[in-house]
Order: C-alpha cells, then structure tokens, then sequence
C-alpha cells in the first residue's frame, strides 16, 4: 500500500469496485433476493472507501510527539468487516427447519472483502476475488440446479365435507415422486370443509412435473373447493 495515493489511483480502486459489485449485485437481483444490486454495491463500496481512507492516512500514522494516543488504521477496515455480520444476519431467515438466505449473507460478506482487496491497492487479488465469486454464483448455481436440489413448499387445500380428496392429493404427489407430510389439519365451523396443510419437497433437478403443475391440477378435482401454494426461496 503506497503512503502517497493519486485521484488517478482512487478512481481505479472505486471503478473496478463498482464493476465487480455490479456483476455480483446482478446475480443476486435475478434470484429475486432481498440484497440486491444496490446493496451490493454500497457494501462493496463502504468497503472499499475504508480502505482507501486508510491508505490517505497513512503518512500521518503512528504515535506524533507529545501524546499519548497510537493510531490504528486497521480498526476501521476491520469494524466495517464486523458490522458486515448485522446486515449478513438480516438476510437469513428460518422458517421452521428451513434456513434462507445464508448465501445471500455470505454474497455481502464476501463483496466487502473484494472492496478491501481493491481499497487497499492489491488489484490482482481484488479481480481474483471478484472472478471466483462471479463463478461460484452463476455457473455453479446452473450446476447445482442440475444435480437436483432439494425444493420445499406448503401446500393448503380445502376440501368438500365428506369428500376424500385430500387422500387423492396425498397419492397424486407421492406417486408423481414428491415426499408429502401432513403439517396440520383444520375444520371450517360454517361450511364443515377441511382445511388441510402439507410440507412438500422435491428434487429441483428432477425430471417430474413441477410442483406448480401438480398444484393446478388441483384445481381441476370438483371435491377440492380452494388451494394455496407456497414454494419456498432457495437459500
């Protein structure tokens, strides 16, 4: 880190920030996930800014004649490294025993890092950093789409008074390959239908049907009077 920085230079550093948070922001906004372009961006650039902040300040570090005070430039990279963690801890959310949004979390944490590396001048490490993020989110993604990630969701059904359909819809998920549980079972006191919830999970990859398809046809059983769907997000 040179002790004297150009506007030249910081322009650089800022640059290559905005890029590399842009393309990671970009991924993150396609997976319509709550930390977005935006986000992305002002994380990766408070980041960076720090970093570039410290560099301005180190002519003058050190402990001056006369006082008793040492200054530490290293702590205001490193608080904005541990304030990460609140916002990171904002992004995940758990829903029953599912957890989403840990690597949303771990996308910003990351990005600060990448603004670190290109606020403190190590270009090289920043790009390095910047490309594998770039391929761990979007190629890796496609491949783990086909490996078959396992999908959740909630399925509610309302069902005729004395009808057995929700029989039939237990054996039309779990024959098309889906795995259902019951989750609760209730009774409308006015129209004596049943009001049944399932957790189902699937195979993203897979060749079945969709769950979204199994869930319209539903809607074709004259003995099913309503039906709610709730896919999970992927985490």
């Amino acid at each position: 880190m040179p002790l004297t920085l150009q506007w030249s230079e910081i322009a650089l550093r800022i640059g290559l920030c905005l890029l590399a948070s842009a393309a990671i922001g970009v991924n993150r906004g396609e997976q319509d996930r709550p930390v977005g372009l935006r986000t992305t961006m002002l994380v990766t650039l408070a980041a960076a800014i720090s970093m570039i902040q410290v560099n301005l300040l180190l002519p003058i570090a050190g402990k001056p004649a006369g006082s008793f005070a040492v200054m530490d430039l290293m702590r205001l990279p490193l608080g904005i490294l541990s304030g990460m963690g609140f916002i990171g801890a904002a992004a995940i959310v758990r829903r029953d025993d599912l957890v989403q949004g840990v690597t949303t979390a771990a996308t910003l944490w990351f990005a600060t890092v990448i603004g670190l590396c290109f606020g403190g001048g190590q270009i090289y490490l920043g790009l390095l950093a910047a490309g594998l993020a770039i391929l761990i989110l979007w190629p890796l993604k496609w491949a783990e789409n086909r490996m078959g990630h396992p999908r959740h969701g909630e399925l509610s059904i309302v069902v005729m008074h004395g009808s057995t359909a929700a029989r039939r819809v237990s054996q039309l998920f779990s024959t098309a390959g889906f795995r259902i549980d019951v989750s609760s079972i209730g009774l409308d006191p006015l129209t004596r239908n049943s009001i049944t919830r399932y957790h189902v999970v699937w195979n993203r990859g897979s060749s079945m049907p969709s769950a979204l398809e199994m869930a319209h046809e539903l809607g074709a059983d004259p003995d099913i009077a309503g039906f709610e769907w709730k896919p999970h997000g992927h985490p």
